[in-house]
């Protein structure tokens, strides 16, 4: 089957995109190559979009004819509250806009999807969720870290190391005494913290750990170390956020594959 047929029957069968509806759509780690085609189609249907931070503008400039509206928030910085960001997406269904709310990554896995989901529907304001790649999983995949693997992991945990209540925050020990990898998202800010409660629970200082910054993007960058030191290694390298950080065994993966690649490389 030809390119041409397979897009004209992906055409075929699209949902539209109707006036006063909002599609909460995942944009994927960062490369645009990592959209869903449902949220490409979404992409050239919206009239308005919604985006954030973590949305490269190359996947934001596909919407070309979209009038767009940034609401990126960062920790650590003045920025706009998710009340607002709700209100505006409740505003602009009642204009009868066609709607796209893009969140890097996946909506329904910390990124607050499901409390938009929830305040469009209180308001009978229809929406659809478009699942995005969920950036952790897909940038240890991208770089060599296999998210489970047969003989080492039988689970792995999706943490975030960052809470809206300080008071709220996770228990890493816990955690730690599972034995399996932890993924940690945003947790940069607190990493000192994180992985002294992790060393508190059971897992050794000498545990493989990685730190890996705008995963799949121009400005991505990885660094593997230990539990111990990544804390001050990440600091030392100056790495900023977006982060995720990997703490187990799976990290160790990486040098295996990475040496075989090489070496095949050389035949």
């Amino acid at each position: 089957m030809s390119l041409q047929t397979t897009l004209a029957l992906l055409e075929a069968r699209k949902q539209k995109l109707l006036p006063g509806h909002v599609w909460l759509a995942g944009a994927g780690p960062g490369d645009p190559g990592c959209l869903t085609l449902d949220v490409v189609s979404a992409l050239t249907q919206a009239d308005t979009l919604v985006y954030d931070a973590l949305v490269d503008p190359e996947v934001v400039a596909i919407a070309d004819h979209a009038e767009k509206t940034f609401v990126g928030k960062r920790g650590g910085h003045i920025s706009i509250t998710q009340a607002e960001i709700t209100a505006k997406l409740i505003a602009f269904a009642r204009e009868g806009r066609k709607v796209l709310r893009l969140k890097g990554g996946d909506p329904y896995v910390f990124g607050r999807g499901g409390e938009e989901a929830l305040a469009l529907a209180k308001e009978n304001i229809p929406f659809r969720f478009l699942p995005g790649l969920t950036s952790g999983l897909s940038a240890l995949g991208h770089l060599n870290i296999p998210p489970t693997m047969r003989g080492m992991n039988k689970a792995i945990i999706l943490a975030t190391g960052q809470t809206a209540d300080p008071g709220d925050a996770l228990d890493w020990r816990a955690l730690a005494a599972t034995g399996q990898p932890i993924l940690i998202y945003m947790g940069l800010a607190r990493m000192g913290h994180i992985t002294a409660e992790l060393m508190a629970g059971g897992m050794t200082p000498e545990t493989p750990a990685a730190i890996i910054m705008a995963a799949t993007t121009s400005r991505e960058r990885i660094h593997v170390a230990t539990l111990g030191t990544i804390a001050q290694e990440a600091a030392r390298e100056g790495f900023a956020s977006p982060v995720l950080t990997v703490v187990g065994h799976i990290v160790s993966m990486r040098a295996e594959l990475q040496a075989l690649i090489s070496e095949a490389g050389k035949g």
